[in-house]
């Protein structure tokens, strides 16, 4: 069974940065898309970041663009986030996840239903 495991998280200031890792414990495993979500306390979860590995293409939540970055590899099987300009509305567990090939046809983007595999989370807070 395929696992994504998050790394990264931790307490900083606000104006501060984190980079978040997402890695597949198998390196066979493929994807379509992989993303990241957030949930703040007694919120919902909600679609930050993803990347589609058929264009490279990236795509944003208007609240994180231009402060959040997300790269990877698709051959490793590894994804990143890299947050710049943290504000305490930022604080939340941050999930990776993936769009595998057992959904096939349109998925939407930021689409929570769209991901099939998920990550354990990894807590981030901004402090003001």
């Amino acid at each position: 069974q395929v696992q994504l495991v998050e790394s990264g998280g931790g307490l900083v200031q606000t104006g501060g940065s984190l980079r978040l890792s997402c890695a597949a414990s198998r390196r066979t495993f493929g994807s379509r898309a992989m993303g990241w979500f957030r949930q703040a306390a007694g919120q919902e979860r909600e679609w930050a970041a993803a990347i589609t590995w058929s264009d490279g293409n990236t795509y944003y939540a208007d609240s994180v663009n231009g402060r959040f970055t997300i790269s990877g590899d698709n051959n490793k099987n590894t994804v990143y986030l890299q947050m710049n300009r943290l504000k305490p509305e930022d604080t939340a567990v941050y999930y990776c996840a993936a769009v595998t090939h057992n959904v096939t046809g349109y998925y939407p983007i930021s689409g929570r239903a769209s991901y099939d595999l998920w990550g354990q989370g990894t807590q981030v807070t901004v402090s003001s």
